[in-house]
This record gives structure tokens, sequence and C-alpha cells, in this order.
């Protein structure tokens, strides 16, 4: 995979969050019933449906998560190894990022 294509999937802070916090190989469970807004390209969502329909679908599209729809489980995808060093990267150099550079 390219380095375009792993940069523009982590261009958004909310798929960061859920790829970094898989390179310590906890599955995760998606948020539901979050009234917080985030940013999309289509204006302010509610963050359940953008997670659900935006930014999930996009990882699971690439490879890099499988995820339950069902249990809203999500764990490590196939391609997960492609973007994992770029992941590594960005954890351990979050402190020297420009500000919202790698999620809190």
């Amino acid at each position: 995979m390219i380095l375009d294509t792993q940069l523009s999937v982590l261009s958004n802070h909310h798929r960061r969050r859920v790829l970094l916090a898989l390179v310590d190989n906890a599955p995760q469970t998606t948020p539901t019933g979050s009234a917080a807004m985030v940013e999309t390209d289509g204006g302010e969502q509610p963050q359940t449906i953008a997670m659900q329909h935006i930014h999930l679908p996009k990882l699971a599209d690439h490879g890099f998560i499988d995820w339950d729809q069902e249990t809203q489980r999500v764990t490590k995808g196939p391609q997960f190894d492609e973007i994992e060093p770029l992941l590594t990267v960005l954890s351990e150099n979050q402190d020297v990022l420009p500000a919202g550079g790698a999620p809190d």
C-alpha cells in the first residue's frame, strides 16, 4: 500500500484513535449513543453516525480493521501490519508533532 493512501486514512483524528488503540492489541468497541459531534466533509455529524458510516467503513475497506457491525467490535484487519509502523512513529513522537497532530 502506498504512503499517500495511508496518510489519507490517517488524516482524520477519529480514524487515528481507532488504529492507535489497536496497536496495543486491544480490540475496541465503538461508541454508541454518543451526543458528541464530529466534523466530516458533509459538515458536523453525530459521532456515532460518522463512525459507523464514514470512519469505520473506510478503515474496513482498506483492510486495516475487521468490524463486526452487530457487536460493534473492532479488531486488527488483514492489512493492519502495513500501517502499524506509521502508527508507531506517530505514537512515539506525539510530543514533538504539531498541536492536533496525534490524538490525546
